[in-house]
């Protein structure tokens, strides 16, 4: 039913029309089919009327018995066949929706991964989510119109055929008023599209300004701010309501349209072949005829309409995902992207812009007032953020970037928790042992949560850990960042969210797992800091000061402040996030560290 192993191939993202053109052609046998199925089902539909003007004509003249009884043979035939075409025909339809949806999805999924750290810099997150659960579905109703859609235009000709047999004017105003039907839609459509376009912007920020909401409910609870957001969110809502009330005023006119014209069609079509067949022009049966195939044309006349209608839609929805997209991450390896080797042997981590030199196979902390100073450290050394870092003689930048992937890794203390077995969550990407599970659970102190838990390790995690707490997330985070064993490992505060004794025990299994491999940390808490072999205290995103936990404390006043800060902090792990402790009150200044 959709693609399996192959991929869902790359997608043409040049406009709307080549993406749903793109869709159509990655299954063209299935569409093929479905066209066929189409086309012989509505062609079918136009054959029980002429049948029936034969069985009448012939068929009901005294002593022709026989005659009837054959075409009655043959309409109830036409009805047996055109009834399978139509089950095949829907069947064939639902499969090319279903793999266009998923085919969709998973080029989504691709390249939201391919985006990697990226996203959330280039996008919000309502965009995805409006992708994900609206415009999906709506670029898949599109490819309807390849089935019926073409049938139609086949029905439409040779409902013209057979009327001109019966009645040259008859064919002549059925000619002119199908094409005339579409014209009376077609401003309708144009301005849909609009309305469209104007509602999917205003649907999308919505959902972007739901989720900072939920993610920050409880940051909001304790800034009083809830209310103010909530405020901003029913205004939003209400003007999104309006918006759709303009949507659906403009769709229930195409939807009225394609049912309210088609009937006036029939019955100004039904009204002329009475007047030829009361002027004895045309014969009873042919009559009858007239009816059927107008009747009939009603259904092809309709799916115009209701073509025209999804491909408006779909348009709008295939701009959305053909703009996402066209999204590019910061770096990546590609056609004109660095391909350097990274260094065979450890080598020192170097970032000038902050004057941290990481040495191989030493626990190095970083401490700042400010956390994102610390951070941003750590991203230019991941090679999450452009800059000038080099990595032994070479610089970052140049490395091939899966290169550095394999052999760097950032653990952030909030990256996503997937949903899955804890296992599953913890193993990443490839399948781990249970001996390496448990080791790297003991170094995280995280026996606790494994033994809480009513499975162990088969337990069911919530995506995002909503069923863990806080501390326990962060130690999870930090379980899977050990299971990676990489060559190095850049933890941002790895223990911030835990009571000091686990910290304390945390910071003393994490100096021995990693000994012999390059470790950084950020933190400003004592516990930790004591344990690295090397400390940088950063101040306004410059190491002013480097050595040991103790010997920063007996020269650096500022640096001592800064940390004294976080010694009477115990905050427990009770799920609500960091603890305050490691929060400076005021932010460290060159004046400071001096």
């Amino acid at each position: 039913m959709t693609t399996t192993a192959r991929g869902p191939g790359i997608p043409d993202h040049r406009g709307p029309g080549w993406y749903v053109w793109w869709l159509v052609t990655s299954q063209r046998g299935r569409v093929a089919a479905g066209a066929s199925y189409g086309s012989l089902w509505m062609v079918g539909l136009m054959l029980p009327p002429y049948v029936l003007s034969r069985a009448i004509d012939e068929g009901l003249v005294p002593g022709r018995m026989p005659v009837l009884t054959g075409w009655v043979a043959v309409l109830l035939g036409v009805g047996v066949a055109n009834a399978w075409l139509a089950v095949m025909r829907h069947r064939t339809m639902t499969r090319i929706r279903m793999d266009a949806t998923f085919r969709t999805v998973r080029v989504l999924v691709a390249h939201t991964l391919r985006l990697g750290a990226a996203l959330p810099h280039k996008t919000t997150a309502g965009e995805v989510v409006t992708i994900g659960i609206g415009d999906v579905a709506v670029i898949s109703q599109t490819l309807t119109m390849t089935g019926p859609g073409v049938g139609a235009v086949l029905a439409y000709g040779v409902v013209a055929v057979l009327l001109l047999s019966v009645s040259p004017l008859l064919a002549t105003v059925v000619l002119l008023g199908v094409p005339l039907l579409a014209v009376l839609v077609g401003p309708l459509l144009g301005r849909l599209q609009g309305a469209e376009t104007r509602y999917r912007e205003r649907q999308s920020g919505l959902a972007a300004r739901l989720t900072d909401l939920v993610g920050g409910l409880r940051v909001l609870n304790g800034l009083g701010g809830k209310e103010v957001f909530a405020d901003r969110y029913r205004r939003d809502s209400r003007a999104l309501r309006s918006e759709g009330y303009r949507v659906g005023s403009v769709t229930s006119w195409v939807q009225a349209l394609g049912v309210g014209l088609p009937t006036l069609f029939l019955a100004a079509v039904t009204w002329l072949a009475a007047r030829m067949a009361a002027q004895g022009t045309i014969s009873v049966g042919e009559l009858v005829a007239v009816y059927g195939y107008a009747a009939a044309l009603v259904v092809p006349v309709s799916f115009f309409i209701e073509g025209g209608y999804d491909l408006t839609r779909g348009l709008v929805a295939a701009r959305r995902v053909v703009r996402f997209l066209r999204l590019e991450p910061d770096a990546a390896d590609g056609p004109g992207d660095p391909a350097g080797d990274a260094p065979e042997a450890a080598s020192a981590l170097r970032d000038p812009a902050s004057g941290v030199e990481v040495v191989p196979g030493l626990l190095t902390a970083l401490a700042a007032a400010r956390p994102a100073e610390s951070a941003a450290v750590v991203d230019r050394l991941g090679r999450f953020a452009d800059s000038a870092a080099t990595w032994g003689a070479v610089r970052l930048d140049a490395i091939a970037l899966s290169q550095v992937r394999d052999r760097i890794v950032v653990a952030d203390n909030e990256a996503e928790l997937f949903a899955g077995t804890l296992r599953e969550v913890v193993g990443g990407r490839r399948d781990r042992t249970e001996e390496a599970i448990g080791r790297a659970v003991r170094t995280a102190l995280a026996e606790d949560i494994v033994r809480g838990l009513p499975d162990g390790l088969d337990s069911a995690v919530e995506a995002q850990g909503r069923n863990l707490s806080g501390g326990q997330r962060q130690r999870l985070r930090l379980v899977r960042a050990l299971l990676a064993d990489p060559e190095v490992l850049l933890a941002v505060e790895p223990t911030s969210a835990v009571d000091a004794h686990t910290e304390a025990g945390i910071a003393a299994r994490l100096h021995h797992a990693r000994a012999g491999r390059t470790t950084v940390v950020t933190s400003t808490s004592p516990l930790l800091l004591d344990r690295a072999d090397r400390v940088y205290f950063l101040v306004d995103g410059r190491a002013v000061a480097v050595g040991s936990h103790r010997q920063l404390l007996d020269e650096q006043p500022g640096y001592r402040r800064l940390v004294s800060r976080g010694e009477d902090g115990d905050g427990a792990d009770d799920g609500t996030g960091p603890r305050p402790a490691g929060m400076a009150e005021a932010p460290v200044t060159q004046e400071d560290a001096r």
